[in-house]
């Protein structure tokens, strides 16, 4: 056959899945319906990211008499915003094209159906054309999920792909969704100045990060501005006059939400449509593809990594997958430990979980130990003018890091010594005697390790046991 494997989807799994497999010596060709990055690099991750840059300036220049600098007034310049995203999202896709070319996979666009379990066909501009390979990796990703509230499908009511685009900052908006995305969003619209109201159906925002984490950050986000009502169902959307209402019902009864705009931001869910797993006899139901280990289907030969799988969704967890999948075929024993997964969610100040929470620890039985340090006593967080947070970290009772969760500056980079220390099992001596640099955010994780030991140089002994 022509191909070793044959990658279904660009986006990161499936292009760090090919590149992984060329770099092995397989023979590669990857096929993408739409845009190369896929969801993450064209309409998820990166752009979100790019918007939040923004915001953040904003966010900053409201306190910026704080730093001794004054600013008479400043405009938003929506276009311009646009403008500086397409660009960081026109480079990456470039590299991922360039990367392509260097590692001699073709690429071919179109959307692919499995027509046997060697063969992909795939139509797109008019033609059809059938790839054949040893291999087959689906990498097809997610799609947003649609909740069962009547009216959802109201012209006007946006998905986060088209507020990405957004021409003109709305004065109020709804946002359906406490999770990452709808989180993520609201946060960035309050800092441009929208009047932001958030529903979820959940007791709390972000279920899946440390409550202690959480109920900082809701408190944070109301002081901000941005209403939240957890524990509350939108029942039905209806649109009068260019205005939207979302009728929902919570803990205090029904309630009315009128805003410009509408954001649906419930979850996602697996993207399989048109693949036709059926004719090869793939084991799926709508939480995703059923994988082994290897993330090896029912069906020899064809993998499926990422979000298809409907495991964590998040695009490094996907990359990974992809890597392992593309090791497996060409006969390398994958060493990654896909359980130790860093979440991060990008608000004022930014979040970030790795390991287990403190009510899983609970939950299973743990024997286990928690310190906090917070930001304030931090001097770098307060030379950046960012002391609101803190960190939290989890050890069992053999003194090995098993949480760590973090609200505050950067919080998005410092997460990966707790991931490092998780993966490799680290214990509370092996950080405590590591040197970290002073004056720097990284002293705020060594404090709370040292507070594990009740040996906390900046904050008063505590430390709590479950």
């Amino acid at each position: 056959m022509k191909n070793d494997i044959v990658v279904l989807g660009g986006g990161p799994g499936g292009y760090h899945a090919a590149i992984r497999g060329a770099q092995l010596g397989a023979k590669v060709t990857l096929v993408e319906k739409e845009k190369m990055g896929g969801t993450c690099l064209n309409w998820g991750c990166i752009p979100t990211k790019a918007l939040y840059k923004s915001a953040e300036i904003i966010h900053t220049l409201k306190h910026i008499d704080e730093y001794g600098i004054s600013v008479d007034d400043y405009s938003v310049d929506v276009s311009k915003i646009q403008e500086r995203k397409q660009n960081i999202i026109k480079q990456l896709e470039a590299g991922i094209k360039s990367l392509m070319k260097a590692n001699k996979i073709e690429v071919v666009y179109g959307a692919g159906q499995l027509k046997d379990k060697n063969t992909v066909l795939v139509k797109g501009d008019g033609k059809e054309q059938e790839i054949e390979g040893k291999n087959i990796i689906i990498a097809t990703g997610s799609k947003v999920l649609i909740p069962p509230i009547a009216g959802v499908d109201t012209e006007g009511i946006l998905k986060s792909k088209e507020l990405l685009n957004f021409k003109a900052i709305p004065k109020c908006m709804t946002v359906i969704g406490g999770g990452v995305v709808g989180i993520e969003f609201a946060s960035i619209f309050n800092a441009l100045g929208s009047k932001v109201t958030v529903i979820t159906l959940f007791p709390t925002i972000l279920e899946r990060m440390d409550t202690d984490i959480t109920k900082r950050l809701a408190a944070s986000l109301k002081k901000k501005g941005i209403a939240i009502h957890t524990g509350t169902s939108a029942e039905k959307i209806e649109k009068k006059d260019g205005r939207f209402a979302v009728f929902a019902k919570g803990k205090k009864g029904e309630i009315v939400l009128e805003s410009e705009q509408v954001l649906l931001a419930a979850g996602r869910k697996p993207s399989f449509d048109g693949l036709s797993l059926e004719n090869i006899g793939i084991e799926y139901d709508e939480q995703g593809i059923k994988v082994n280990h290897q993330y090896e289907t029912n069906v020899a030969g064809v993998y499926a990594i990422g979000d298809v799988t409907g495991k964590t969704m998040l695009a490094h967890t996907a990359s990974h997958h992809g890597i392992t999948a593309a090791e497996n075929i060409m006969g390398v024993k994958s060493k990654i430990d896909h359980d130790i997964v860093p979440n991060c969610v990008f608000t004022f100040p930014e979040l970030a979980g790795v390991g287990l929470t403190e009510q899983e620890a609970k939950d299973s039985n743990i024997h286990y130990n928690t310190s906090k340090f917070m930001f304030g006593a931090n001097g770098k967080a307060l030379t950046l003018g960012e002391a609101e947070g803190l960190v939290k970290i989890i050890s069992d009772d053999k003194d090995e890091i098993i949480g760590v969760h973090i609200m505050g500056p950067h919080a998005s980079d410092l997460i990966h010594e707790g991931t490092l220390a998780i993966s490799a099992k680290l214990k509370v001596e092996d950080i405590a005697n590591t040197i970290h640099a002073h004056p720097t955010l990284s002293e705020t994780f060594a404090e709370t390790v040292l507070g594990l030991k009740g040996e906390a140089i900046h904050a008063v002994p505590s430390r709590k046991k479950g």
